[in-house]
């Protein structure tokens, strides 16, 4: 590998090194999740472009399934729905994407998570700020301090970096790890649960 390979394969390694210190939000995230879904809530997440796709990979792994056979669990990625997006944006403003959809499906119970690495895109901030207002529950995955975005989440999931590569990254590794979780609880895995105590 040339010089460069190894500085950003030395990065990664001590960004994910530095994630032990969020392992206890993750399982607090986890935790949270299960609740919403052992009471009937719907998980519903977002972001743009790279960020997208993790919102949408979180979603696949739960409605799909990461490791066990067991029944789905209610999960809608917003931004897979391009006549909504493409409707929104061209009647109201790119900013109300994710709010506006936001606004009409996910209330009380149900849980919103936005994925941004810099937290500062307009459409993620205001849809975050509608589901609080909404009273569902929020979540950032984020990167450095969350931006503008975190003071509308209930629980910030932060890789601790600045750098947009790392971020999604550890991003992948978070999402697995509640994978994991929600998975092993969907199967009603108890080799598999989280320790409760």
């Amino acid at each position: 590998m040339t010089d460069w390979m190894t500085d950003q394969l030395t990065d990664h390694v001590e960004t994910a090194r530095a994630m032990g210190a969020r392992l206890s939000s993750v399982r607090q995230v986890g935790k949270v999740l299960i609740e919403a879904f052992a009471d009937g809530g719907t998980l519903f997440t977002f972001g743009n472009g790279g960020s997208a796709a993790d919102a949408q990979h979180f979603t696949g792994e739960l409605v799909g399934h990461y490791r066990r056979d067991r029944k789905p669990l209610p999960a809608v990625t917003l931004s897979t729905d391009p006549t909504s997006m493409t409707c929104i944006a061209n009647d109201y403003d790119y900013s109300d994407v994710f709010a506006r959809q936001v606004d009409a499906l996910a209330g009380p119970g149900d849980v919103v998570a936005a994925f941004t690495t810099s937290g500062r895109s307009p459409n993620v901030v205001s849809a975050l700020q509608v589901a609080r207002r909404n009273g569902a529950t929020t979540i950032l995955f984020g990167g450095g301090d969350g931006g503008p975005a975190r003071e509308h989440a209930d629980y910030l999931l932060l890789s601790p970096s600045t750098r947009t590569p790392r971020i999604q990254e550890m991003h992948t590794l978070m999402l697995h790890m509640l994978s994991e979780m929600l998975d092993a609880w969907a199967a009603g895995d108890e080799a598999g649960r989280e320790d409760e105590a």
